[in-house]
């Protein structure tokens, strides 16, 4: 259970958060969602399920589906010491296909970085599209940026011999749901930071880079200097660490073209419509 004072998960990771509740405040304004499913929610560095929770800040419904009990029992954990009370479901399925609802259960349905992780994601994303009544997101790693190249082949190379690597194809996913009969409204990149995506701690890069220098870095997030901790903010203990989000935020700003962006943003998105 989610004990600690603190939860640190990193700037990217937290940075990440903000960006994708921006997202999601523009999709509710522009579509009214109320029920929103995220299948599966083991994906994401950080804590898990928390994903969705900005949804239940916005007075949506969340239910949360995994096939991993630990994921499951971590979500529910999480989300019982968040404000959102009589909010959520999280669902326990030792198979996500098919999903347990019935057709067109949700306004929105989706998921961030999850899809390489499953063995049939195919199937997963036709079930997607049977439960939603609008709209499909899925969210995948942007392999073409600079940061993937340096976790695949300097950082974490092993964590590549656990995933299928075919999921991170956008083009892929956009024809699976587009003969699903979905129509593709929007695409896009999102996360983009003025920092590469490692998806490593900082004081393990430092550490590969120079190990003395890995050390220094883990002393001085163990004294709180980079403490960067999403639960304080949801449960409005830290009033500041928004708008530092924000300020970091210039490249996400730049108004130039989304193609232009993904030599850098961390990931890409394809958002589907039933209408």
């Amino acid at each position: 259970m989610h004990m600690k004072k603190y939860s640190n998960e990193g700037l990217g990771t937290v940075y990440e958060r903000f960006m994708l509740n921006n997202f999601f405040d523009r999709l509710i304004d522009t579509y009214a969602l109320k029920d929103v499913l995220e299948v599966p929610l083991h994906g994401m560095t950080g804590l898990t399920g928390i994903n969705s929770f900005h949804f239940t800040e916005r007075n949506c419904r969340i239910t949360l589906v995994d096939s991993r009990k630990e994921s499951v029992s971590e979500a529910i954990d999480l989300l019982t010491e968040l404000p959102c009370t009589g909010k959520y479901s999280v669902l326990c399925r030792q198979n996500l296909h098919p999903l347990p609802f019935p057709d067109r259960s949700f306004d929105l349905v989706w998921n961030f970085s999850a899809l390489w992780h499953l063995e049939n994601a195919k199937s997963l994303l036709a079930e997607m599209a049977r439960v939603s009544s609008n709209l499909v997101l899925v969210f995948v790693t942007n392999k073409m940026q600079m940061g993937y190249f340096l976790r695949k082949h300097f950082f974490e190379p092993g964590f590549f011999r656990t995933i299928l690597e075919k999921w991170t194809e956008i083009e892929r996913i956009n024809s699976l749901l587009s003969r699903a009969g979905l129509n593709l409204v929007e695409q896009g990149v999102l996360d983009v930071p003025p920092w590469p995506d490692t998806c490593f701690p900082i004081g393990k890069i430092f550490e590969k880079i120079k190990p003395r220098a890995g050390k220094s870095a883990d002393k001085a997030e163990s004294k709180g200097f980079w403490t960067w901790d999403i639960m304080e903010h949801y449960l409005g203990r830290d009033t500041s660490l928004k708008k530092t989000i924000e300020r970091l935020s210039f490249l996400e700003k730049l108004p130039i073209a989304w193609q232009l962006k993904a030599l850098w943003a961390h990931h890409r998105y394809s958002l589907f419509s039933k209408a």
